[in-house]
């Protein structure tokens, strides 16, 4: 009857420490966000070395438009053998003029998270299908042809 009271124990702690192992793991990826830093930046005071001083280096940075700089950070949990689910998204976005000087810093998170689902293994396109033969042979005859574009001996060459 004693080794029963002793294994009970064992028994549920062995449980215990079973089930630890099935909790979530966090992952913060990007920039850490930091309320204080963040509320620093403000319109019309800071420009692009103030903001890089007190923030770092942007995720990234616009490429056309108006000069924009974008800090992204993300936090996902995940359980073993199930793939990561986003739980938090932040991204800030710092707007400069002309001459570098600040004009605004906007925040979005996950509202603006959109989720895109893979239509299986092929991308849908529009016009016909085409077999392995066709797209072999399609070209005979057309290329070089007149008014077959660049390429082609149309009229004046």
């Amino acid at each position: 009857m004693r080794i029963v009271k002793l294994t009970a124990p064992v028994v549920l702690l062995g449980l215990a420490l079973t089930a630890g192992g099935c909790t979530s793991i966090r992952e913060t990826r990007g920039y850490f966000n930091d309320e204080r830093l963040i509320g620093l930046v403000q319109p019309g005071i800071d420009n692009q070395q103030s903001v890089q001083a007190t923030l770092g280096r942007p995720t990234f940075t616009s490429q056309f438009g108006p000069e924009t700089w974008y800090y992204v950070s993300s936090t996902t949990g995940r359980k073993p053998f199930v793939r990561p689910r986003i739980e938090d998204h932040s991204v800030l976005a710092v707007r400069f003029d002309g001459t570098g000087s600040v004009v605004a810093a906007d925040r979005s998170g996950m509202d603006e998270v959109v989720y895109l689902r893979p239509d299986g293994d092929a991308t849908p396109t529009l016009g016909r299908e085409r077999g392995f033969l066709e797209d072999l042979f399609g070209n005979i005859g057309t290329v070089g042809a007149p008014g077959a574009g660049p390429g082609g001996g149309g009229p004046g060459r």
